[in-house]
């Protein structure tokens, strides 16, 4: 009786895999996985993104996903350089300014 009920559990799960497989709904073995379709809407930058919009980004979290203290080490880094460049503009169009006040000519092309 107890070799009948391993070759039973045997057939099952064997039927289980050829079900998981694919094979028995005409599949081939090796056609693979699907892509997953996206179910979060995406997370995107606006068009003239400042170091606030970085500060306020939001990835969803996933089984297997980064390393939250890679991603934020990356936007910190990616924040402070947008704040550099916000003031190096804020820099020049301030001496452009001051250019033109004194009336100078202001030459744009190097």
């Amino acid at each position: 009786m107890s070799l009948f009920l391993v070759f039973l559990a045997v057939v099952l799960v064997g039927a289980a895999v050829f079900f998981a497989a694919g094979i028995v709904r005409g599949r081939s073995a090796g056609a693979g996985l699907d892509d997953p379709t996206p179910n979060l809407p995406p997370v995107l930058l606006p068009e003239e993104a400042g170091a606030a919009d970085v500060d306020n980004l939001r990835f969803a979290l996933g089984l297997r996903g980064y390393r939250m203290d890679q991603v934020d080490q990356v936007l910190d880094e990616l924040r402070d350089q947008l704040q550099a460049k916000d003031r190096e503009i804020e820099r020049l169009n301030g001496l452009l300014q001051a250019k033109r006040d004194d009336g100078g000519s202001v030459r744009t092309t190097p």
